[in-house]
């Protein structure tokens, strides 16, 4: 594994010697799913061509302004990661694009602003923080990307280099806290973007290592991923903490990183089972009892985790159903009918089924199953 890289920022440290054990705090890496091990959505699975703020492996949003340039996957071609990592975000160019001025393509991930409250931003107490990470890439070069705040008028764009290909290099950048602009602090908003950039027009492209009163996603003259056909980008071991130096990434167990990813989004399926319909044969999901003739009610679903604010429900039929999206409900027989919310709330919802054959006060067991999505 490679040691070095360089960075444009306040404070540098690329190689493993410069990273420091830290003090054990909670959620010192205010980056959830960083080490790339929860992959609700699509448990492993190819994403291919992903379409504008299309949802990754947890908490990992890819952003493009044009289609069908990249597929997107968990330990994408299966490269051994980096020392005390197991997963990793692959992306793999599928096109030779030339970038235009207002182009973006990016990896991102928005951070909860009561996950950064105490950072500051936007006021003379701004506490320093520090983005440290690894990443592989068949290309070699300069690289950028950048932070900014909720209404992206505040940005900070950086660069680092990977100076040999297909080999994992660490890197860190150490960026001064913004004293300026409007952050928003303890809500369940935006409070800082973390971007990476896989191609970005000179629209959206600013002097590395300053902050800014623009709406940049990398730096100016960074290299473009999507430029090369059958270019690949691989990244993990993301973390942003305060303070000037990287320290040892923030593993944080399974059970706690999930639930962690669990409050912007869960499903009813394994872990191992990507939702969509027709995935599971006949779920049992519960019971739901006749309000009115055709109308029928379903016990609470509670979520695992309290959301971070009333969900997005879908609804997914099993195999042994043909209507996509419908519950079905057993009067006699399997009947399919229209699904919909009829209570939401950030800490459980319940659903109503219109199936013929329901009479009041009747009740059934009901087959389907659900994802929850209330991401920023």
């Amino acid at each position: 594994m490679a040691t070095y890289g360089t960075v444009n920022a306040e404070n540098i440290t690329s190689s493993t010697g410069g990273v420091i054990s830290p003090n054990i705090t909670s959620l010192r890496n205010r980056i959830i799913n960083g080490a790339m091990v929860i992959d609700q959505r699509n448990s492993g699975g190819l994403i291919t061509n992903p379409t504008n703020q299309q949802y990754l492996v947890d908490r990992w949003q890819y952003e493009a302004t044009q289609t069908s340039k990249v597929n997107i996957q968990q330990n994408y071609n299966s490269v051994t990661p980096p020392v005390g990592f197991t997963n990793y975000l692959g992306v793999l160019s599928n096109s030779a694009y030339s970038i235009v001025a207002t182009d973006i393509f990016d990896v991102r991930q928005m951070i909860e602003a009561f996950n950064v409250s105490d950072l500051g931003w936007g006021t003379a107490n701004a506490k320093s923080v520090t983005l440290s990470f690894q990443v592989y890439s068949s290309l070699t070069g300069t690289f950028g990307g950048a932070l900014k705040n909720s209404n992206q008028d505040r940005s900070y764009p950086f660069t680092y280099s990977i100076p040999v290909a297909n080999t994992w290099t660490t890197i860190s950048v150490t960026i001064a806290g913004d004293t300026s602009g409007t952050w928003i602090n303890n809500t369940n908003g935006v409070g800082i973007r973390v971007v990476f950039g896989l191609g970005v027009g000179s629209t959206y492209s600013g002097t590395a290592g300053t902050w800014s009163g623009s709406n940049y996603y990398s730096a100016t003259g960074a290299t473009s991923v999507v430029g090369t056909n059958g270019a690949t980008f691989y990244i993990t071991g993301v973390q942003l903490e305060v303070g000037a130096q990287a320290t040892s990434f923030d593993y944080r167990p399974y059970g706690t990183e999930l639930a962690l990813c669990q409050r912007y989004y869960e499903k009813s399926y394994a872990q191992s089972v990507a939702p969509a319909n027709g995935a599971l044969s006949d779920p049992r999901t519960g019971i739901v009892t006749g309000i009115v003739t055709g109308i029928a009610e379903s016990n609470i679903f509670r979520f695992s985790v309290t959301k971070r604010t009333a969900s997005t429900i879908t609804f997914y039929n099993g195999s042994s159903f043909s209507t996509p999206g419908q519950w079905a409900v057993f009067v006699g027989g399997w009947v399919q009918g229209a699904t919909a919310t009829s209570a939401l709330y950030d800490n459980y919802f319940t659903v109503q089924v219109s199936a013929s054959g329901f009479t009041a006060n009747t009740s059934a067991i009901v087959s389907g199953s659900w994802s929850a999505s209330a991401e920023i």
